[in-house]
């Protein structure tokens, strides 16, 4: 998207397969549920557009160097030899090559929506409609503070084949540093004064494959608004993947199912991830986003 993101946040252009979602009566975030995309983007519902509760604009959908990249959303680059995550798929050997192998995720049922949260089940599915993945999925917004809210976003996936299925991440086919799959965040094209920060240290190539309580970035939008994205675990299970982290190419944060290791699911086994993502206006130093994350943490 990038150039032309006010005018595809209005109420004319909005998808029709969207859920609006508001934190004290402010649109704070769409989620568009059933994508209307090409298969090369491996559709999936995600969020966008996501804005503080100052209406600055924290994410970009389909920009042009990564067209797969989709608000806030989860994406894998290998489930079983699927790509769940859109674009080029990293070959071992090889490097990224455009593959015929995209698979869909498909909205299934609503358990219910309103305008602070929202649950639905969806099926993963390959590129001839065979079930890979069924997923729960639960999003719900939250106020924090005057300042800020909080997206909470939890999935349990259960392998819906009659096999073991191995899910990987380029860094486990050799691709240094790249262990991306699972939740992620695109931040916005234009920003300014970008800053990375976690409890283990600053800068992408510090926070990047680490683990840590928290993950924060923050920017400013074009007209010099700042805000702060802020991610945290929320169990046990998420607390223990790594994070991704991209800020100098693109603007970019995912909790990682797996990072350098497969993860094998087997028939009918499942996984749970819980990731809270606090939404700031203003950019945080690493003592006030420590505080932050605190508050927003479950008791």
């Amino acid at each position: 998207m990038g150039h032309s993101d006010t005018a595809r946040s209005t109420v004319a252009q909005r998808p029709p397969d969207t859920v609006r979602l508001r934190v004290g009566g402010r649109e704070v975030a769409n989620y568009v549920w059933r994508s209307q995309l090409p298969a090369s983007s491996s559709p999936r519902p995600y969020l966008h557009p996501v804005r503080t509760l100052a209406g600055c604009l924290v994410t970009d959908a389909r920009p042009h160097s990564h067209t797969h990249q989709l608000g806030i959303s989860m994406a894998a680059p290998d489930i079983g030899g699927r790509n769940f995550w859109g674009g080029r798929t990293f070959v071992a050997g090889h490097g990224p090559a455009w593959l015929d192998d995209h698979g869909t995720q498909r909205h299934r049922r609503w358990l219910h929506h309103t305008d602070e949260s929202l649950a639905h089940t969806l099926q993963w599915v390959d590129a001839e409609g065979a079930a890979v993945l069924r997923e729960r999925r639960e999003i719900d917004c939250a106020p924090l503070r005057d300042t800020a809210w909080v997206l909470g976003f939890k999935t349990r996936l259960a392998n819906a084949t009659e096999r073991p299925l191995t899910i990987r991440s380029p860094a486990a086919l050799g691709r240094v540093g790249a262990g991306y799959g699972g939740f992620f965040w695109r931040g916005p094209a234009r920003t300014q004064r970008v800053r990375v920060l976690s409890p283990t240290g600053s800068g992408e190539r510090e926070v990047n494959g680490a683990t840590a309580a928290w993950v924060a970035v923050s920017g400013a939008d074009r007209e010099g608004r700042e805000w702060t994205m802020l991610f945290l675990p929320a169990d046990a299970a998420t607390e223990a993947d790594r994070w991704f982290v991209r800020a100098r190419d693109y603007l970019g944060v995912g909790s990682s199912l797996t990072w350098d290791r497969p993860l094998v699911l087997d028939p009918g086994a499942r996984i749970e991830r819980h990731i809270l993502a606090v939404v700031a206006d203003g950019a945080l130093d690493e003592d006030a986003a420590g505080a932050l994350a605190a508050a927003a943490r479950p008791a």
